[in-house]
């Protein structure tokens, strides 16, 4: 079972403590069950006897083993609190960690808002079981058992109750646990479901409002939150028939117990103090009995919980990193693309086949094609963030697979084709792949992206705020952004996937360049849509439908690639009017 699974492994290194919480909670749960006893004597032997010395005396005891149970049982909880919030961490830990090593493949197979309810609710869930645990689970089957002896030891007559109440108690809370089961199950699938409904909404907001879609994203919501409010309703109300259910199973029992108890006192069978303490034990035993049940409640969702937990923490990346992974090269700039295929897994037909060039350090290499023709899945396969199903893909003159990630993405400035920044300043994205870079340093990289200008008329420079994903400036200014950010961490080698499309014409030439004397020693490879960005390129790479169709310079390549020469014709009508 994989709650078990995950409480083994992640609740082992706390097992001191849950010795300690044990311990504590079994002291704490002797001392209360010893009051009902001590609350006999007072009556039997105090109060019916007018012994008020016997009763202060008494009082006294009881007051001592009410602080030893108020203090250990504070105690418990609190260890039990920390072990379970360890525990919490230790999880979302190693999920983080998880995810952080997945491929685009993994990430795309889970999905962004599965993976957050994951790493959140689903910890969650799990967390609050062992707090539980901790607390109710440890202490419920103690005071069951030891109830059940100390209330038999008042008066084996009366049994015939706890008989009757305790089997019966369990069958109808059975009987509502397991119409909570599946509804469990489907509140976190409902949660998945409004988690994807909103991120959509949010991250796509200014499409929405482009296309006047806030009634019919709004009713989209309302759908999905519906259904997760009418799930949770109908586990509620399971949850809410458990406690008039047990007060009702109370209730009867000490009406019988003082109606049983009436007839064995007058019968001198039984005296008054211990129909009391007898009384007490039964509804102790009976609160113990209803905590257990609502521990064996929350196991399901959490169970389920576990699952999806599991399910993240053992499925391994498909770009593995290397078992024995090379730390040095004596090469530096340079790409290799040797016979390179890529499918996509259960995709019928390849992304890419048969893809053979290289890139040099000093010399530019673009590569173009229509949409879909596989631009940036090749250039995903340098950094790794793919895998190539076939050939090899080298960097530095060693193949992607045996280098080091760090020494592999270190020698990378990679600037994605959806620019993304982070929530901090505009220094704080900047210095994101070396967080050692001066002002300066920050500053002369603005210059060359294009972008010191508005930088310069924020209100606080270099320090002015960038929200999450970079919402609060241009598209075109998060690119020049992203740009600066591949600049400061000067590399070897420079990859530009289609980083030049949300710029003006006489924006991108400034800046490609502005680009070339610091990008001169260093590998080049851009993936570009418009064919003037990459008019002065070295070698230009055409591609259509994965597979290479054109090689060479633009020139040549007017003159031997139709396919380049059709999308030259088709952006050389549109482009003087941009």
């Amino acid at each position: 079972m994989s709650l078990i699974r995950l409480i083994r492994s992640h609740l082992g290194p706390y097992r001191r403590l849950l010795v300690v919480v044990l311990a504590l909670q079994a002291i704490q749960t002797a001392a209360a069950l010893t009051l009902p006893t001590l609350n006999a004597e007072i009556i039997d032997n105090g109060v019916l006897k007018g012994d008020n010395g016997y009763i202060w005396r008494t009082g006294a005891i009881m007051l001592g083993f009410s602080l030893v149970q108020i203090v250990f049982a504070v105690a418990a909880v609190r260890y039990g609190a920390r072990a379970a919030m360890s525990f919490g961490r230790d999880i979302r830990r190693d999920i983080f960690r998880q995810v952080n090593s997945y491929s685009e493949r993994e990430v795309g197979h889970f999905g962004a808002p599965s993976l957050i309810t994951r790493i959140t609710n689903d910890v969650q869930q799990v967390q609050m079981l062992v707090v539980l645990a901790c607390t109710m689970m440890i202490a419920a089957p103690i005071t069951m058992l030891f109830g059940i002896v100390f209330a038999v030891r008042e008066d084996a007559g009366l049994s015939v109750i706890m008989l009757v109440a305790i089997p019966s108690l369990i069958a109808v809370l059975a009987v509502i646990i397991t119409r909570m089961v599946p509804t469990f199950q489907k509140m976190q699938m409902r949660v998945d479901r409004v988690n994807g409904v909103l991120r959509d909404q949010i991250t796509g907001i200014r499409v929405v409002r482009a296309f006047v879609r806030e009634p019919v994203e709004a009713e989209r919501f309302a759908v999905a939150n519906d259904e997760l409010t009418q799930t949770s309703l109908r586990a509620g109300r399971l949850m809410a028939l458990m406690f008039p259910t047990v007060t009702l199973f109370i209730s009867f029992s000490s009406v019988a117990v003082l109606w049983l108890g009436a007839s064995r006192i007058g019968s001198g069978d039984m005296e008054l103090g211990s129909v009391v303490a007898y009384l007490s034990y039964l509804v102790q035993v009976l609160v113990a009995v209803v905590m257990l049940t609502f521990m064996v409640s929350m196991i399901p969702r959490a169970a389920v919980a576990a699952e999806r937990i599991v399910e993240v923490l053992e499925t391994d990346a498909s770009v593995a990193p290397p078992i024995d992974p090379i730390t040095a090269v004596n090469e530096h700039g340079t790409v290799d693309f040797e016979c390179v295929g890529f499918t996509y897994p259960g995709a019928a037909h390849a992304v890419l086949s048969d893809i053979s060039f290289t890139v040099r350090p000093g010399r530019i290499t673009a590569v173009i094609g229509s949409t879909g023709s596989g631009k940036s899945t090749l250039v995903d396969l340098v950094p790794r963030l793919f895998d190539a199903s076939a050939g090899i893909v080298s960097v530095n003159g060693v193949d992607v697979r045996r280098l080091d990630p760090d020494l592999l993405w270190g020698s990378i400035g990679y600037v994605p084709q959806k620019p993304y920044l982070f929530s901090g300043t505009v220094a704080s994205n900047l210095r994101f792949g070396r967080p050692d870079a001066t002002d300066d340093e920050l500053w002369k990289a603005l210059e060359v992206a294009q972008a010191a200008g508005f930088v310069q008329s924020m209100p606080e420079g270099l320090r002015s705020p960038i929200t999450q994903g970079g919402t609060n400036v241009s598209g075109g200014q998060r690119q020049r952004l992203s740009i600066a950010r591949a600049l400061v961490l000067q590399p070897n080698l420079y990859i530009f996937d289609d980083s030049f499309s949300a710029l003006d014409l006489a924006t991108d030439a400034r800046l490609r360049l502005a680009l070339q004397p610091h990008v001169r020693d260093a590998g080049v490879l851009i993936v570009a849509q418009r064919v003037s960005t990459i008019a002065d390129a070295d070698q230009i790479i055409v591609l259509e439908h994965g597979r290479i169709v054109g090689r060479g310079r633009h020139i040549a390549l007017l003159e031997t690639c139709p396919t380049y020469a059709e999308i030259v014709d088709s952006q050389f009508e549109r482009e003087p009017s941009a």
